[in-house]
């Protein structure tokens, strides 16, 4: 169990809203995962068994989210990489045409063979 910063807790209740009787006095405590695992082997009732399963199924879900979006936010980086070589491939491929438009503008004469 851990305190969340002002922080968190502002970016919280961003989120959730703000309570009618006028908000907290302090800043409240969150359990983390382990701390939730530890109280389920303290608590015997069903009611609070069932609930604790529920956070846990939680846990693994959110921690899957941010392993998906971690893999995407990856994938997404690659393809940035990927366009900046591109982009840069075409500029040189412009300025290689440039050029060639140039020598074609201002060509040099050439040497006349024969009579």
């Amino acid at each position: 169990m851990f305190r969340l910063t002002k922080v968190e807790f502002d970016n919280l209740i961003f989120q959730i809203g703000t309570s009618s009787w006028g908000g907290t006095r302090s800043l409240p405590y969150a359990f983390t995962e382990q701390g939730v695992a530890m109280l389920s082997g303290i608590l015997n009732s069903d009611r609070a068994i069932n609930v604790n399963i529920q956070i846990m199924r939680i846990f693994t879900r959110i921690r899957q989210i941010l392993t998906d979006n971690l893999s995407v936010r990856l994938e997404v980086e690659e393809i940035k990489k990927k366009l900046e070589n591109q982009d840069k491939s075409i500029e040189l491929v412009f300025s290689y045409l440039d050029e060639l438009l140039e020598k074609r503008e201002n060509p040099q004469p050439r040497k006349r063979i024969g009579f």
